[in-house]
């Protein structure tokens, strides 16, 4: 995995934080103080993406709705394809609660 790079106290912390969050409310009130809105953009727009790639969307019609460029929609199609799972995880965990 790439992130085993950052692997270590500073990322555990983080992720622990992430997970200590308990409603939508505190996701905002976090992300907002932790993040640029560019950053939170850009995550958002990703899972997007994955989504739209998942129901079997085209590149195009993906573009033209989540304003992403080819190459973010090709990193991600790479990711689901090839990744550690952690898109999977987290659209089949969203389809459940649907």
């Amino acid at each position: 995995m790439q992130i085993d790079k950052l692997r270590g106290e500073q990322l555990d912390q983080l992720f622990d934080a992430i997970l200590s969050l308990e409603d939508r409310e505190e996701c905002y009130r976090f992300f907002d103080d932790i993040a640029t809105m560019n950053e939170i953009q850009a995550l958002a727009q990703r899972l997007q993406v994955a989504k739209m790639l998942d129901e079997g969307r085209t590149y195009t019609a993906i573009a033209e709705e989540s304003s992403a460029s080819s190459t973010t929609i090709s990193r991600v199609k790479r990711c689901l394809a090839y990744g550690t799972d952690g898109y999977r995880t987290v659209l089949d965990r969203l389809k459940e609660k649907e």
